[in-house]
């Protein structure tokens, strides 16, 4: 079987290529620029991210190190000299801040803020251990082409106008950015709007009187509205909003803004060092198509968004957790059309929800309108003022900014099986990160078993308190164990003392991404097989190598997948131009599908 081709090494692409790798899948990487590091002028300590909970985890389990980056310890929201908003989170071994004595509310997990050029370069130190991936520097690409069987892609020549390099994919991924070239080839329209918002920004070190908080700052005395999140070793971002018309930001006139702010939270201006600044402008744009025939949108180069404070690497990333295990079903075993339309139906449908909220609040949140406007601009049954609704966008939180649920996915049984039962998390939604004993009878969060095999989750009280080796073979366990076994695709068996919402001896089952398929009151094999043929999307068709096979299941009792890569090293490029010939005439892949 080809490699998956991910054109583009930005944190997107490279996060895709570390999932497939960990799924046994091999991929080469088209990477424009020249060396295996960054570009320096892409080290912007004001170009930075702020990843949710779940995305965090997702980099974490793919061994990409996160040290440079600060989990915050709360957030406040002040108008003028009010505060409005206290939050405290949780840090990964600490309690939360927040006991409620100071006003501050618990809110679970803090986000990560990471420089971008950090997160880029650790990503790549992952990847440089990752024997399935093969990264091609300076690699432009120029056409590709589809056949029933694969996608060939030929790169930019060199400047004396000879043909560039060739190379045979079974799939493509553009990870390549606003200006994705892949799109372009695609045909794939691109609509949406230009400069939703526009930012000054600016990354200063300096002593503020809110020592690892984020503060969102409405109305201030001095200047206007400016959000600052710190990073480590006393390094802020500075945000500002600017007005709508595009007027030229001066040096001279960031630098007033910088001042103003710092006055106002100081009362004079205390000494700071200027690291960066710069001028970042959102728009809000989604393709029509995430896929056309083997080759895919991910990341920026399938949308666009970030207004409000939400964050559009988050989605790119959650992009590249989606795709990746459906891409590693169809790579191993062949994969229906359902499943793999199911990227684009799942993905579009959530960035398209956050955009259009977004959409619906910016008249009422920039404008002058006040509260008024606010309840008038909002969704039904949304009774809350702006101030809390950017809160939500920055954190990580309501419609703005919380992990998207595939309520209408096409993964998912065509009725709810027999036996159901109401969890707190509704089917569809990001599971609870509750801890589970795994087949080694460790004790983890569950979601440092995600990126693998279905997982199929027993509720079964004290069985934390107790060694695994008391319970493995009692209970509902053996029978448990018989129907997971018999399951159309890999899954692997793990227990909970409790999860929120579930009586006892529920079983869940959950997606290699971690959303909920469904609740069962007990051992229910034919449900379970149900459920685990939905998520496949059904019995593979024939698959790329003409085998049509379909996945066989099995009861996972290791860490890691089974290793099941077909072929040689990976990115082996074949014959002089490293193209592989493909077995029929392969059609433009510009064809509207």
């Amino acid at each position: 079987m080809d490699p998956v081709i991910v054109v583009g090494a930005g944190p997107v692409g490279l996060v895709l290529a570390l999932c497939l790798a960990r799924h046994e899948v091999r991929v080469v990487v088209l990477d424009e620029t020249p060396g295996e590091g960054p570009a320096p002028d892409e080290e912007r300590p004001a170009r930075t991210a702020v990843l949710g909970p779940d995305t965090t985890a997702l980099l974490e389990r793919l061994g990409c190190a996160t040290e440079e980056g600060a989990r915050w310890t709360g957030w406040r929201t002040m108008r003028r000299r009010a505060v409005v908003t206290r939050l405290s989170f949780e840090t990964p071994g600490a309690a939360p801040e927040g006991d409620g004595t100071d006003g501050a509310k618990a809110a679970g997990v803090s986000p990560l803020h990471i420089p971008q050029h950090a997160l880029t370069r650790e990503l790549r130190a992952a990847l440089a251990a990752e024997d399935k991936v093969r990264v091609v520097p300076a690699a432009r690409l120029e056409t590709l082409r589809q056949d029933a069987y694969g996608v060939t892609a030929q790169l930019r020549g060199d400047l004396r106008g000879g043909n560039g390099p060739t190379w045979r994919g079974s799939y493509l991924v553009g990870c390549d950015g606003a200006r994705s070239t892949v799109r372009k080839l695609l045909g794939a329209r691109f609509p949406g709007r230009t400069a939703v918002e526009r930012y000054a920004v600016a990354a200063l070190r300096a002593e503020l009187p809110w020592p690892g908080e984020a503060v969102l700052h409405r109305s201030p005395a001095r200047g206007g509205e400016v959000t600052a999140r710190p990073l480590p070793d006393g390094v802020w971002r500075l945000d500002w909003p600017l007005p709508p018309g595009g007027e030229l930001v001066t040096p001279e006139a960031l630098l007033a803004r910088v001042r103003d702010s710092l006055a106002g939270w100081c009362g004079d201006v205390p000494e700071y060092e200027l690291l960066d600044t710069g001028v970042h402008t959102v728009h809000h744009r989604l393709t029509r198509r995430m896929r056309t025939g083997r080759a895919f949108l991910a990341g920026d180069a399938a949308h666009l968004l970030g207004a409000l404070g939400t964050q559009g690497l988050d989605e790119g990333l959650r992009d590249a957790e989606n795709l990746s295990w459906k891409l590693a079903l169809a790579w191993h075993h062949g994969a229906s059309e359902t499943l793999l339309d199911s990227y684009q139906a799942e993905r579009r449908e959530a960035v398209g929800a956050r955009l259009r909220a977004a959409d619906r609040a910016l008249p009422a949140v920039r404008s002058a309108g006040g509260w008024n406007n606010v309840r008038r601009a909002l969704l039904p049954g949304a009774l809350r003022g702006h101030d809390e609704l950017l809160t939500d966008g920055h954190v990580g939180r309501g419609q703005l900014g919380a992990p998207p649920s595939y309520l209408r996915t096409p993964l998912s049984p065509a009725a709810p099986p027999a036996g159901s039962v109401a969890v707190a998390t509704p089917v569809g939604a990001l599971a609870e990160n509750v801890r589970v004993t795994a087949p080694d009878g460790s004790r983890v969060p569950l979601r440092e078993r995600l990126g693998g095999d279905l997982l199929v989750v027993l509720t079964a009280p004290g069985s934390g308190v107790w060694e695994r080796r008391h319970w493995a073979d009692a209970g509902l366990m053996p029978q448990l164990e018989a129907a997971v076994s018999a399951l159309p695709m890999r899954a692997e068996l793990l227990v909970t003392d409790e999860y929120p919402g579930a009586p006892a001896h529920t079983v869940l089952v959950v997606r290699p991404d971690g959303h909920l398929v469904a609740a069962l009151a007990g051992v229910r094999p034919a449900e379970l097989y149900a459920c685990a043929d939905a998520v496949r999307g059904g019995a593979a068709g024939e698959g790329a190598d003409g085998e049509g096979r379909a996945g066989s299941g099995a009861v996972r009792t290791g860490g890691g997948p089974e290793a099941a890569s077909p072929g040689a090293a990976a990115g082996s490029s074949e014959g002089p131009g490293g193209a592989q010939a493909p077995e029929e005439a392969p059609s433009e892949a510009t064809a509207n599908r």
